[in-house]
């Protein structure tokens, strides 16, 4: 009797010490579920320890954590599988976008697309500035430039010049100059930052590049805002699409296909799950880079811009083969102008907020790719006039620029801090 007693005492010590009983309440159980953070992955770890000791479900939880989960390889699947998941989404808020445009008239429908039209890259950028990844910041928006200007534009001309062969397509030449000047004064803004930090000529080292950054940062916001008040209000003649001033005003009422409300409530929504999927495809971009044995830059460069242009690449590639060039322009060059003078800025001053040290310091280059690509397209341009060779061009010269990132070295080493 004694030893059985002993037994049972020994028992019970324990199950205190377990922090628990054979059949615990309800209430003990949601108390600890709630106490839970099942935001990452690391979330299986705190189910473990919140079980007893010589739990089986401990053990299974920790099991499915270790195998499953933690192992690189899996990473790189949880990059890829929230890559294609963001995809769809990005289409579908650009739909919802034109749609509400559609009811709120030119002027507050480009600040709309000038909004929403990015929201992806947005996103996903706020996200990883909130997590201290500048360098991912950073160059997954000039990936959005580069595929912009060199893969969007250049897939929309070659398809708009094999179903127009016989001919040059033609667009507006005037609107295209004013982007490839914003263009150019965006190149300007981040050049600068960059060439005080590599000549070592700052009054404070370290310090007078972000001072410069968000200085130049509100200026280049304040000239966005001209740019728009210019473009749908004062000079609203100038962006007029050739030949089609009489369509838009017939087809405005045929492509209004949801309701205003409705609209809205789908932009809150798609905003919302773009979110969710985003700080998973943030969060896997290391362990995605080393499963696949991708540089990261190439990753925030070319693989990340892609998804999130995915609504501007199938538009203006229909807008072209229907030949109506100028909306494909707007589409193409108009994206890459409001990410280099609108996304860009906002993020610098966003993570002065923050407290991130997030300037306009894309490094040597990063700099010099850009600058280079606006040239090129500016190039492009100037005759107003397009065809399938110049598409092919433009195409050529993104392959260039991607195979450059997939041997570049990024010189930070952490590849997120500066």
């Amino acid at each position: 009797m004694g030893a059985e007693k002993a037994e049972l005492g020994m028992e019970e010590l324990e199950l205190e010490e377990g922090g628990g009983s054979p059949s615990p309440s309800p209430m003990t159980a949601a108390g600890k579920m709630q106490a839970l953070d099942f935001e990452h992955i690391g979330s299986l770890a705190a189910v473990a320890e919140s079980l007893s000791t010589g739990s089986k479900w401990r053990r299974a939880l920790t099991s499915v954590r270790v195998v499953i989960l933690q192992a690189k390889i899996n990473q790189g699947w949880v990059f890829l599988f929230s890559l294609i998941g963001i995809t769809p989404l990005a289409e579908r808020l650009g739909y919802a976008t034109e749609q509400l445009a559609l009811y709120t008239g030119p002027t507050i429908g480009g600040l709309l697309n000038a909004t929403f039209g990015n929201a992806t890259e947005m996103i996903i950028s706020l996200y990883a500035l909130k997590n201290g990844m500048i360098r991912v910041v950073q160059q997954s928006l000039l990936g959005s430039i580069l595929s912009n200007m060199l893969l969007v534009l250049g897939c929309a001309f070659f398809a708009g010049g094999l179903v127009h062969p016989s001919r040059d397509q033609v667009f507006n030449k005037a609107s295209a100059v004013v982007n490839s000047g914003l263009l150019l004064m965006a190149v300007l803004g981040l050049m600068f930052p960059a060439v005080l930090h590599f000549t070592h000529s700052e009054v404070q080292y370290g310090k007078s590049e972000v001072s410069l950054s968000r200085f130049s940062s509100c200026i280049m916001l304040v000239a966005y805002a001209s740019y728009l008040f210019f473009q749908l209000k004062s000079q609203r003649s100038l962006y007029s699409p050739i030949g089609e001033e009489e369509e838009v005003t017939e087809d405005e009422e045929e492509e209004k296909e949801i309701t205003q409300g409705e609209a809205i409530c789908w932009l809150f929504v798609l905003t919302i799950w773009i979110s969710i999927l985003s700080g998973y495809l943030v969060d896997a971009i290391q362990g995605a880079s080393e499963s696949l044995n991708m540089p990261v830059a190439f990753i925030s460069v070319i693989l990340l811009p892609i998804v999130g242009n995915a609504a501007e690449h199938a538009s203006a590639i229909m807008f072209a083969m229907k030949d109506k060039l100028d909306i494909t322009l707007g589409v193409a060059i108009g994206s890459s102008t409001q990410i280099s003078m609108f996304v860009i800025p906002f993020c610098v001053v966003i993570g002065w907020i923050m407290g991130q040290q997030m300037d306009l310091n894309f490094q040597l280059f990063e700099t010099a790719t850009l600058f280079i690509t606006v040239l090129v397209v500016a190039f492009m341009l100037q005759e107003g006039t397009s065809n399938y060779f110049k598409g092919l061009m433009l195409i050529l010269c993104y392959l260039i620029v991607a195979a450059s990132f997939f041997v570049h070295v990024d010189p930070d080493s952490t590849g997120d801090n500066k």
